[in-house]
């Protein structure tokens, strides 16, 4: 599901980038015109995903290589989970939008309510209704539409411009063209790693449930937290790309040099300060996912995240 949601981000992060950079040249026919024609490719992306997710339903099994005495869980998970591809196309198409024209607050709303309202269905479906994993990935879906579908009414009211989507006037090929020039980069950028975990997953499944059990207690515990680290500075990148663009459609090249050295300073900053936290606190940080029994589980997630740690100056 994270693989699927890279693609569809980095489509959208794509898009968002020529939307800015239209609104930085003011030219809202161009930038009404970019808004249909992305939302169109993406969109047919997106149902593609979508059919070729629950066609391949069993499939996944056999290219993850996944034993058979976790398979029927699994199976009950991403069933349900993968109904909630489209809401991911919602949010992300329309916060791209909205951070392109420099509102950042409106998705940061949605995505927190989003994960405050899983977190609460997650506890009364799993723990009070005892629905298990289906009851999960059943919270998850829920949550998905629910930012999605509010996001895409909030930026239809906010945002007239949005409102050529409902235009009947032809879209034209070259505005297609231009938007996956933008978009096909992004979505290889965002998608590649989540291919390669996906690899190394299949590849550890094969050993069996057990081996399976024990390196992804510690890989997803570390992975949770590596994540969290890196996060803020990955999406501080993302800020400054529709900084850069909306500048450079505004044609003013002075600010994007200011901005330039500006972003690299924080960043690196930014990064240093959060590798030194996540190496020396690396065994407490664990030990919030791990039961402190569990030493050989902590000891590689401490292992892993010395290394990944040491290199958040790359991701910045």
């Amino acid at each position: 599901m994270t693989f699927l949601t890279s693609i569809l981000l980095g489509l959208c992060m794509g898009s968002g980038a020529l939307f800015s950079i239209r609104f930085g040249q003011r030219d809202e026919t161009a930038l009404k015109e970019s808004v249909r024609a992305s939302f169109v490719l993406i969109l047919g992306v997106t149902l593609l995903l979508n059919g070729l997710a629950f066609a391949c339903l069993d499939l996944i099994k056999s290219f993850l290589q996944v034993p058979d005495d976790v398979w029927d869980d699994m199976r009950a998970y991403i069933a349900i989970v993968f109904a909630g591809i489209f809401a991911t196309f919602l949010y992300n198409y329309f916060a791209s939008y909205l951070r392109a024209v420099g509102n950042s607050v409106v998705p940061l709303v949605f995505l927190a309510v989003s994960a405050v309202l899983n977190i609460a269905l997650d506890l009364w479906f799993v723990i009070g209704l005892n629905f298990g994993v289906a009851g999960a990935a059943g919270a998850t879906v829920i949550a998905q539409y629910v930012s999605g579908i509010g996001i895409m009414v909030c930026a239809l009211i906010k945002c007239p411009q949005l409102r050529a989507l409902c235009s009947r006037s032809p879209i034209h090929a070259s505005r297609i063209r231009e938007i996956a020039g933008y978009s096909i980069l992004t979505c290889v950028q965002q998608s590649v790693m989540n291919l390669g975990i996906l690899m190394v997953q299949g590849l550890v499944n094969s050993f069996g449930a057990a081996v399976m059990a024990a390196v992804w207690g510690a890989f997803a515990a570390a992975v949770k937290i590596d994540a969290f680290a890196y996060m803020p500075v990955q999406d501080f990148g993302n800020a400054f790309s529709t900084f850069i663009a909306q500048n450079y459609g505004a044609g003013k090249q002075e600010r994007i040099r200011k901005g330039l050295k500006g972003a690299v300073l924080v960043s690196v900053v930014f990064c240093v300060i959060v590798s030194a936290l996540v190496f020396v606190f690396a065994k407490p940080l664990m030990l919030l996912f791990v039961e402190a029994g569990e030493t050989e589980i902590i000891a590689e997630g401490v292992r892993y995240l010395h290394i990944e740690g040491a290199f958040y100056c790359g991701i910045g």
